[in-house]
């Protein structure tokens, strides 16, 4: 990438670059996802970037990274990841209350934060495309899918497949959803209400499973890519501040 093309916002995650740069209309950007390293970029085109992945040495600006302690959540441990970071502070500023964001990526994170803009811990576990390696490199038997994203979606057998990969996908699908559902409906408890929202690269798979399971008169919604719009409200671009950040 030159220095004379748009100047842009990364996130590093585990799997992919994830870019953003300004789109025509206030407060838009536009978003693209891309193997780890491509398009890497010359160190003037770089409004700011974040890592959570492996970072490539004497090739980003350090004093355009973006850490833990630059978002404006109370209570931010100095360790957390800056993708839950991140997406859990411009989440509880769209919900204007308690939330809980599931980010269903290489691994899937549950993250709260209550009604104050406080941290209040999370949860854990491999997600979707980890939990199938796993299987496949823990049997003799089963498979190991050659790309585990274009089996998920819709059911592609129902919800009780007789093809092995459809059960293997399924499975950890409806074992994710479970799981998000059970600390959404946990945090309802705690706090009489609580927005859910779902980012990632699999939160398209996960949210209709999720929505089926809702609690009584609550809603779960996809808002993607939540840490890299989050990126890009904080340090903004200087010819115009964003009002809000939209995909």
């Amino acid at each position: 990438m030159k220095a004379s093309e748009p100047p842009r916002w990364l996130l590093i995650g585990n799997s992919r670059w994830h870019w953003a740069w300004p789109d025509p209309g206030p407060g838009a950007v536009r978003v693209e996802h891309h193997p780890l390293g491509a398009h890497q970029p010359e160190a003037g085109a770089l409004l700011a970037w974040a890592a959570t992945g492996a970072v490539p040495e004497g090739v980003l600006p350090h004093a355009r990274r973006l850490g833990p302690a630059a978002v404006p959540l109370r209570d931010l441990p100095p360790w957390l990841g800056i993708d839950r970071a991140l997406a859990g502070w411009l989440a509880w500023r769209l919900a204007a209350g308690p939330v809980l964001v599931a980010d269903a990526g290489t691994v899937l994170s549950l993250t709260w934060v209550d009604g104050a803009g406080v941290f209040r811990g999370g949860r854990l576990m491999a997600g979707v495309a980890l939990q199938l390696r796993a299987m496949a490199a823990g049997t003799r038997a089963l498979p190991a899918l050659a790309d585990p994203r274009e089996a998920i979606g819709p059911d592609p057998e129902g919800s009780w497949p007789i093809g092995t990969e459809a059960a293997m996908v399924i499975g950890v699908l409806q074992g994710l959803s479970a799981a998000v559902v059970e600390a959404w409906q946990d945090l309802r408890r705690r706090e009489g209400s609580c927005a859910l929202m779902v980012t990632g690269g699999d939160g398209p798979a996960l949210i209709d499973r999720i929505g089926h399971a809702s609690p009584p008169g609550a809603t779960a919604t996809l808002e993607p890519d939540l840490a890299l719009r989050a990126l890009a409200e904080l340090r903004p671009c200087p010819q115009a501040r964003p009002r809000s950040v939209r995909i």
